[in-house]
């Protein structure tokens, strides 16, 4: 059976940047059970598992635009201490969530000075090349909840968000 929409792929993969660094790998992990053309996956990546079938093993390159965009400068923001809970410890590498615009960002903070913070909004890998090393494991029909919920129930079903 092909990788198509509406069936799930069962999957191993390896991330690298464009360093040839490994920034996340299911390798010696269960492996990813993602639900074909629901937007579970990264866009660039999906559109590579299409067609493919257990056993193969590919390489996909995922430009920004299909990966996790470009990056930002506007995410980039300086916020008062104050803005935080007052016995809050803010520490660089805390993540929290704050409503631009219409949806819910996750901003990370960058730098503590002082009763100054710095935050980003952009995603760890925006504006990166991204370079999956792919295995597909398994294929198989999508059962009509998967469907309804938009991603995958059962022992290889994790909330991948």
């Amino acid at each position: 059976m092909k990788i198509s929409k509406h069936s799930v792929g069962i999957i191993h993969y390896t991330l690298k940047g464009d360093d040839g660094e490994v920034l996340d790998s299911s390798v010696g992990q269960e492996p990813l059970a993602y639900l074909q053309g629901h937007g579970n996956l990264i866009a660039g990546l999906e559109k590579d598992l299409v067609g493919k079938e257990a056993g193969d093993k590919f390489q996909s390159t995922v430009a920004p635009k299909e990966g996790y965009g470009e990056y930002d400068k506007g995410l980039e923001m300086e916020v008062p201490k104050s803005q935080f809970d007052g016995d809050a410890d803010i520490n660089v590498g805390m993540q929290f969530q704050a409503q631009i615009g219409e949806r819910p960002q996750v901003f990370t903070v960058t730098e503590v000075e002082g009763d100054k913070i710095k935050i980003n909004g952009n995603h760890a890998l925006a504006g990166e090349t991204l370079h999956f090393d792919v295995e597909v494991v398994e294929v198989r029909k999508a059962t009509k909840e998967e469907l309804e919920h938009g991603h995958v129930h059962g022992p290889h079903g994790h909330h991948h968000h």
